[in-house]
């Protein structure tokens, strides 16, 4: 959504990194840079005009020009803006002290109310709540099915007393009459709520009809609706990609039905992304919830810091390891820890468990991309075929559980039974084999306190160009100097991080750098408390 800002806000970071001073025709310079690209992204130009002010008063002042690394100075700021105009912190969803909390959706036609509903309820009912769908959308054709398909698939129940507007004729609009009516959605949207004490539901989610921002009736409507059942929230659910329109929009909808949070649809769209900037900015109304995906699991709350770090390439390891802990099983990763530090070997098994984890958490580029400094790698990331994971666990599967946990007697005759087996070529087996030794390698390099890296992995850490991994770092007992001690291992840690990217990256096929760049390595020192344990460390 976010990459050709975040492209152009990194372009213009680096054109200030190596100067010991920055001068007032520097800041403006950027300061340009920054203007433009916002507006290029289709942020409203209220919102660009008081960010770029912002930063302005406090790149010029004090605040920079007495700092040791003004450039990084300004890259702070920018993030600290960023994170405001998105809302400032995270705003999480108000329950009714006497269930049920009722959620009203508003927003336009097309906007995704419908399926993010059924988001919103498989995501309640993963939070231990019992959510109950209500189909006050009588107007569309076939919306009430579609509610009920939608929450069939997120295994939340509809409560749906009409069938609304099933199509054919009857959706022609009548002539100077307004918009014809297909039930009474206020009688339905209260039928709803008794449903839901009736049976304990503490959850109700009124998905209301979509609306365009100049229709009085239907906005009237929603505005009906509100009065009558008194929601403890409002959800205005905006489509990303629509520019800037989403300005004009939201203002209509907060006149028109004064909702309380905004959720943004289409996330992981290619469009410019101007409304995830303007929204909140604009309305004062915090965005609560994102939709980056298809599936009934790609529905994640918003938080403003997080999306700040990614538009400006800092990665979102937080997101990421909070998927990692509800993706892996902890006492599987407790097993996985103590073969790692017993220098054990890792085998097929051990691999299979961790590729229905990673599975579990999502697309792999959409994780990877999470990571910092992997807007350098966007083209590699592009070409990565996910279906690799496929074609490795059919390979896996044909071995026998012996060969599973041997991997080394897995000789030529038995090599051209797992090609048969699993629809591949030999030469195919044959490179999976040889990665999996070197990731097995790499993991007693670790262990053993050593850097190590994968042949032929060009800007890896250790990385060889001949095809020989690195000769293990031997350990070197630690200085008695704290100051000196702590650094080292800083140093340590940043060896190993770097290690284990390397070998994510390899075992699923992630391709190299075919020019020889860097792959961005990872400083364990910057990132929050507990990414090591997801990096697999201690």
């Amino acid at each position: 959504m976010f990459n050709s800002l975040s492209d152009r806000l990194t372009a213009t970071f680096s054109s200030l990194r190596g100067k010991g001073r920055l001068s007032e025709s520097d800041v403006n310079k950027a300061l340009r840079d920054i203007r433009l690209a916002l507006l290029d992204a289709d942020v409203a130009l209220p919102v660009v005009r008081q960010f770029v002010g912002a930063v302005r008063e406090r790149a010029l002042g004090e605040e920079v020009s007495t700092a040791l690394n003004p450039a990084q100075q300004v890259v702070r700021i920018v993030n600290e803006e960023l994170i405001a105009i998105l809302g400032g912190e995270t705003r999480t969803m108000r329950f009714a002290k006497t269930p049920p909390t009722v959620i009203m959706l508003a927003g336009l036609q097309g906007s995704g109310k419908t399926t993010l509903a059924g988001k919103l309820g498989a995501w309640l009912r993963g939070q231990g709540h019992t959510p109950l769908l209500v189909a006050a959308d009588l107007q569309r054709p076939n919306a009430v099915t579609q509610l009920q398909v939608v929450g069939e698939r997120a295994g939340v129940p509809v409560f749906a007393p009409e069938r609304g507007n099933v199509g054919g004729h009857d959706a022609v609009l009548s002539s100077g009459e307004g918009t014809r009516s297909f039930g009474d959605p206020v009688a339905v949207s209260r039928a709803g709520i008794q449903e839901a004490r009736t049976k304990q539901f503490d959850v109700v989610i009124v998905d209301t009809a979509g609306r365009l921002a100049v229709d009085t009736v239907l906005m009237q409507q929603a505005a009906d609706i509100r009065a009558a059942i008194q929601p403890d929230e409002v959800l205005f659910v905006i489509d990303a990609m629509i520019g800037q329109a989403a300005v004009e929009t939201a203002l209509a909808f907060q006149e028109g039905v004064d909702f309380t949070g905004v959720v943004l649809s289409k996330l992981d769209g290619d469009a410019r992304g101007g409304a995830a900037l303007s929204v909140a900015g604009v309305t004062g109304r915090p965005i609560m919830y994102s939709s980056i995906g298809e599936n009934t699991k790609d529905f994640e709350v918003f938080h403003p810091d997080r999306m700040a770090g990614r538009i400006l390439d800092m990665g979102d390891v937080l997101t990421l390891i909070e998927q990692a802990e509800q993706a892996f099983d902890r006492s599987q990763a407790d097993e996985m820890a103590r073969k790692f530090l017993a220098a054990e070997d890792f085998t097929f098994d051990d691999f299979l468990q961790q590729m229905a984890a990673i599975k579990k958490m999502g697309s792999l580029k959409a994780m990877l991309r999470m990571m910092p400094g992997m807007s350098g790698m966007r083209e590699q990331l592009d070409a990565l075929d996910e279906r690799e994971f496929d074609r490795v666990e059919a390979m896996v599967r044909s071995m026998t559980p012996f060969e599973r946990s041997h991997p080394k007697l897995i000789d030529g005759s038995r090599r051209a039974r797992v090609a048969r087996g699993s629809g591949v070529s030999v030469s195919e087996v044959n490179q999976l084999l040889e990665r999996f030794r070197e990731a097995q390698k790499m993991m007693k390099s670790l262990a053993r306190g050593g850097g190590g890296g994968l042949p032929g992995m060009p800007g890896i850490p250790g990385a060889r160009k001949g095809g020989k991994a690195a000769a293990p770092v031997r350990r070197k007992s630690k200085s008695g100097n704290p100051a000196k001690r702590a650094a080292e291992e800083r140093e340590d840690a940043q060896r190993a991080a770097g290690a284990r990217t390397a070998a994510a990256g390899k075992a699923f096929g992630m391709p190299a750098d075919d020019d020889g760049g860097d792959v961005p390595e990872l400083d364990p020192a910057n990132l929050p408390a507990g990414f090591e344990k997801f990096l697999g460390g201690r």
